[in-house]
Parts: structure tokens; C-alpha cells; sequence
């Protein structure tokens, strides 16, 4: 069974990302007193008295513009209401009811069973003043409550855990594979997920920076759960300029810390940037596996050697992770877009095997015979036996007599072995040293 959806709604700056992190215990909205901060939808997984759930926050509801992102932000809080099990309608105690409010509930109405009515900047342990004007919306009664200051929380999970279904059966989440996609602003991203989950789940325009929040997505494909996460594109610094753009920078680089693989978005017009770099680097430094996905592959004129030369030039520019896959694809003609997730796959299934000891102390032998290890004023390096510690990534631990003597370049030559006998591809691996009488890792 799946677990049911809180969304959360109201007009802009009324304190629905502060709520949001409030209730899911951590700080995953962006929250700026900034009308119109949060953009997109931001699903995160919540839980009351043992009972999952997951909360979506929404972009402010503004009617009044016809700009382009704000009526997107409808179209996503539209999105959002008619795929919840119970709604969170927020209203401001502070600013009194307004005609936006009443907009906006008559847009609730058909779903008036399911919304619940919370006053919020309730900060007084008395009803505020406005209270009782907001019956007027026809919503039932209100919820008064505080985010800022966590007064009335308790009694409002209360309530909306009253709405879901009573035969709605909680079960554990089959092992999902993360999987963020990276990259620059502009490089395709949102394209790519919108692409593959087949509805426009993330506000996509050739506005860079459009998205500036980490959103999660959960997708099932041939029977392989996957949380797809939608990063905002990571600027250089000079270029951050705003507040709620730092804040997107930080919430990319947490999306890569918490995922198992990578999507690395490259734009094939511009090549491989420093920033590219950069943020390969990341997920690399993170030891997450990597695909790099070469967007808008439709846009470059071909002949037999294209392919071949991009390829050289995009191994030269990311030498530091040799390891990555490589695909060429086109998020606006679906071209190859699915082997993106079967590539992830394979990658994630890459980073969790494991090796036993007697196979690999066989191919560490096999690779000591054809290439002696290093030695250093008449003493040779010695490798006693290698164990496998760890996965995700892949961590191998080598009993040596010292460890000064391990040359990158011979540790390097046993990973390309080791690489040769078992599929790492798309995963770094990593090496640990110790000498005898030194503790085991694990």
C-alpha cells in the first residue's frame, strides 16, 4: 500500500515551508520571507504515532499574476491537491482573512471533506483575533496553530492522521534506488525527469535556475522502485547571488550525500565547463555512482566519428573518475532516455556487490605475479591477504607490512585488476592500507 498524501497549500508567504520542516523534522523547504520562494513541489516522508506519511509542500497560490511562474506554481498546487489524501489549507492569523483565501477555498471546495483549515502565526496561547472570521471560507473549523514558535502541532497531526483511511495498511518500502540528477542550471535536468516519469513534475522553462529546490520523486520501472531527485543547478559562486540560490546549492550537494547514483547532466552544445567539473567532483569525493548523461545529443550534427570524439574529450576533461558510464541522450526527443534508468540500476546493483575473500585474494595474487610490487631502498612492498569491509561504495582492506610502500600508481594497477575481474562500472572503489597489528575496518 501506498502511503498517503498530505499536500499542503495556501497563497504565498503564509508559513507553509516553515510548517513543512517543522513536521517532517528537518529543514527541507527553503524558507525565506520571500513571497513565492518555494516553486515547486517538495514531497518528504513524515510519521505520527507509527503512522507513515507523505507531506507535499506546494508554491504559494497566487491568481492575481499571469506571469509564467506563478501560473505554473498553480498548475503544480493543482497538481498536488488533486493527488493528496488530505490537504493542509494555510491562512495567516497575522494578515486576517483576504480575498486570495477565498479564492483559494472555493478551489478546495470540491475536496471540502479532506481539507483541514489552519490559521497559523497563531503565537499566542489565546485564539487570535482573525480567528473566527476564516469560517466564513465554509472549511469546517480552524486549526490554530504556530510553526515558528511549534504551538498546536501535536493536536494538528492528530487531526490530519484522522483522515487517512483506517484499513490503510503500513508497510515497509522495498529497497528504492536514489538517483539525483546534477548538473549546471539549464542542462536538461527537470526535461529529463519530466521525461521519464511522463508528467511535468518539476516547473520546466529555459529559465536557468528555474528549479531551486531538491524534489523528490518516487517511480517504479520494471519492477525497480526509484526515488528520482530533481536538484536545483549548482552556479558558480560569483554567480550565487541571492540568498534562496545559496540555499539551492546547499540542498544540491545534500541531494548528492543522501543518493546511491548520480546523474550528471552535460550539455553537448557547451562541452564539458569547469562547473561540470566541479560538480562531478562531488559526487565522486561522496563515492556515489556516477552516470554522465551528454543532453540534447539531438542538437550536434553527426558523423561516424562524433560519438567517438566526444567520448575522448569528455574522458579527458573527467579523468578523475574513469569509472563513470557514459550515455548520449535527448531529454526533449526521449532519445536513449530510458536506458538512463536502467544504466542507474545496474550501477546501484554495482556499488552494493560483494566479492568473498578466497576470489578476491585469487585475483590480487594473479595481478602480484604479473606485476611485482613496488620496493623502496631494498624493501618490497608485501600484501598478506585483502578482505572486502564495506559497500556503497565498495571498500577493500589490505593487510600490508608497510604501508608507505603501496605506490598510487601499483594501487591504481590493482583497482584496473580487480575492475577486469568483477563490473564496477558506474562506482568508484575504495582502497584502505593497514599494517599488521593495526584493528580491521567493519
Amino acid at each position: 500500500m501506498s502511503k498517503p498524501v498530505v499536500a499542503m497549500v495556501g497563497r504565498p508567504n503564509v508559513g507553509k515551508s516553515t510548517l513543512f520542516n517543522r513536521l517532517v523534522g528537518r529543514r527541507v523547504s527553503i524558507v525565506e520571507d520571500t513571497p513565492g520562494v518555494t516553486r515547486d513541489r517538495i514531497y518528504a516522508e513524515a510519521e505520527w504515532n507509527g503512522i507513515d506519511f507523505l507531506l507535499v509542500d506546494t508554491g504559494g497560490i497566487d491568481h492575481s499574476s499571469d506571469e509564467l511562474i506563478p501560473s505554473k506554481m498553480r498548475a503544480q498546487a493543482g497538481i498536488a491537491i488533486d493527488s493528496a489524501d488530505v490537504i493542509v489549507f494555510l491562512v495567516d492569523a497575522k494578515d486576517g482573512l483576504l480575498p486570495a483565501d477565498r479564492e483559494i477555498a472555493q478551489l478546495l471546495m470540491k475536496r471540502a471533506d479532506n481539507v483541514i483549515l489552519v490559521v497559523n502565526k497563531s503565537d499566542r496561547p489565546d485564539l487570535p483575533d482573525s480567528y473566527y472570521d476564516f469560517y466564513e471560507l465554509g472549511l469546517g473549523d480552524p486549526v490554530a496553530v504556530s510553526a515558528a514558535n511549534m504551538l498546536g502541532l501535536g493536536d494538528l497531526l492528530d487531526l490530519i492522521v484522522s483522515h487517512f483511511p483506517q484499513d490503510q495498511e503500513q508497510t515497509e518500502e522495498e529497497d528504492e534506488i536514489k538517483v539525483a540528477v546534477i548538473g549546471r542550471p539549464n542542462t536538461g535536468k527537470s526535461s529529463l525527469v519530466n521525461a521519464i516519469i511522463g508528467e511535468e513534475r518539476v516547473i520546466v522553462s529555459n529559465i536557468a535556475g528555474t528549479t531551486r529546490d531538491a524534489i523528490d520523486q518516487p517511480f517504479e520501472y520494471e519492477g525497480q522502485k526509484y526515488i528520482l531527485i530533481d536538484t536545483a543547478g549548482i552556479r558558480r559562486r560569483k554567480n550565487v547571488d541571492e540568498n534562496i540560490e545559496r540555499y539551492s546549492v546547499i540542498r544540491s550537494i545534500s541531494a548528492i550525500e543522501r543518493s546511491d547514483v548520480c546523474i550528471l547532466m552535460i550539455d553537448a552544445v557547451e562541452g564539458v565547463t569547469e562547473q561540470d567539473k566541479k560538480i562531478g567532483g562531488m559526487a565522486h569525493e561522496a563515492g556515489k555512482g556516477v552516470v554522465i548523461a551528454v543532453n540534447k545529443w539531438d542538437l550536434i550534427e553527426k558523423d561516424s566519428q562524433t560519438m567517438g570524439t566526444f567520448t575522448r574529450k569528455i574522458r579527458e576533461e573527467l579523468s578523475f573518475m574513469p569509472y563513470a558510464s557514459l550515455l548520449f541522450i535527448s531529454a526533449r526527443t526521449n532519445q536513449r532516455l530510458l536506458n538512463v534508468l536502467k544504466e542507474a540500476r545496474a550501477v546501484a546493483e554495482h556499488r552494493a556487490q560483494r566479492i568473498s575473500t578466497g576470489r578476491l585474494n585469487a585475483v590480487m595474487e594473479d595481478a602480484m605475479m604479473m606485476k611485482q610490487p613496488p620496493s623502496d631502498k631494498g624493501k618490497q612492498l608485501k600484501i598478506y591477504y585483502v578482505t572486502q569491509v564495506g559497500v556503497k561504495p565498495p571498500l577493500f582492506s589490505f593487510q600490508v607490512n608497510k604501508r608507505e610502500l603501496m605506490h598510487f600508481s601499483y594501487a591504481r594497477y590493482l583497482e584496473n585488476k580487480l575492475r577486469e575481474a568483477y563490473d564496477f562500472s558506474g562506482t568508484s572503489v575504495k582502497f584502505v592500507f593497514r599494517e599488521k597489528g593495526e584493528k580491521d575496518l567493519g
